[in-house]
């Protein structure tokens, strides 16, 4: 496994930070796969796969470079970048930087690409030059067409996974914030952070500290790397992973319906309508139509501040995710009987 070892200044300076290039990537690593998306990203899959796929149409390098990244367990280093603004880090940045890797590296990297990938690929489409520049344009247009319209929506959802490890980092430190950051990474010990299943040497990161990217559109994550010692490590943000999502519960569910659950049961963070249409995939109107039901059974409550309102469960909220629980595990413990 991959370990990314810290000092003590690294440890302190170490941050969250936003990537647009990431968030690009994320959605370029699910519309190009084969077959069915993650159950969580199936409906905007479903909307956007065949356009995405057409888009790509008569451009050989483009359609063999995003099915090369869609079945790798290794994301190129010139496309897995450190975001170089922390929260204000602009798309416009991280693309110049894609587009000025020089052809040798885009090559090795993509060779090791082929090497780690679970499907057999050859490199013949990576013909003539500018092989950065090229991959920068496939994903503007990416970002132009797929996330750009969703981007407030997404941001919304990024910002608050962000405050909430902020949260946990500032009550119980790095360790505690890192966790279920992603399936295959782990704070081992106080400086050292293990990551992946391959093996490689560890990495030192440098005094300027490790940043941590979260995306919505993707249920991976990967390593950025920049030299001198840059590191950044991209993770789902909570509610786009389905192991961050507890059990279907059809108790609940009979009672107020299926997305009125879901949004109770989300709700144990606050959040506003947007950050909750964004994670649903639903619509503004449908959200707040449900919004509006449970803050009249006074489950829920909202606080305005500024011109964003946000909401979170009431005690009686709370009480009855509890109660239905609680029915669950014992209708579980007990089964069914046949007599």
């Amino acid at each position: 496994m991959v370990r990314l070892r810290l000092n003590a200044a690294a440890v302190s300076q170490s941050r969250f930070a936003l990537s647009p290039l990431a968030e690009t990537l994320g959605s370029v690593l699910v519309l190009g796969k084969d077959g069915p998306a993650k159950p969580w990203l199936a409906s905007w899959y479903g909307r956007h796969h065949t356009d995405f796929l057409a888009g790509l149409d008569g451009d050989p390098f483009a359609i063999g470079l995003v099915r090369l990244l869609a079945t790798t367990k290794w994301i190129p280093r010139f496309v897995a970048i450190p975001p170089p603004g922390g929260m204000r880090t602009t798309l416009d940045d991280e693309l110049a930087a894609v587009a000025a890797m020089p052809d040798a590296l885009v090559r090795t990297e993509l060779e090791l690409s082929v090497a780690n990938s679970w499907l057999r690929h050859d490199l013949d489409w990576l013909t003539g030059h500018s092989w950065g520049a090229r991959t920068s344009d496939m994903l503007r247009s990416a970002w132009r067409a797929y996330v750009f319209p969703e981007w407030p929506g997404r941001r919304a959802v990024l910002e608050r996974e962000i405050t909430y490890r902020s949260g946990v980092l500032a009550r119980e430190g790095w360790p505690p914030a890192l966790r279920h950051m992603a399936r295959r990474s782990a704070w081992v010990g106080s400086d050292t952070i293990q990551f992946g299943t391959q093996d490689a040497p560890d990495r030192i990161v440098g005094d300027a500290g490790m940043l941590f990217v979260p995306v919505t559109h993707t249920s991976g994550s990967w390593l950025c790397e920049a030299p001198p010692d840059r590191r950044a490590l991209v993770y789902p943000a909570r509610g786009f992973a389905v192991e961050d999502r507890e059990p279907v519960d059809t108790a609940l569910e009979r009672l107020i319906g299926h997305n009125r659950a879901a949004i109770l049961r989300e709700l144990e963070r606050p959040a506003t309508t947007s950050e909750l249409a964004t994670l649903f995939d639903l619509s503004l109107g449908t959200v707040g139509g449900h919004l509006t039901v449970l803050r009249d059974a006074g489950l829920i409550t909202g606080t305005r501040m500024g011109r964003r309102v946000t909401y979170r469960r009431t005690e009686a909220g709370d009480l009855l995710i509890a109660i239905n629980r609680g029915s669950n595990r014992n209708h579980n413990e007990h089964g069914h009987h046949i007599g």
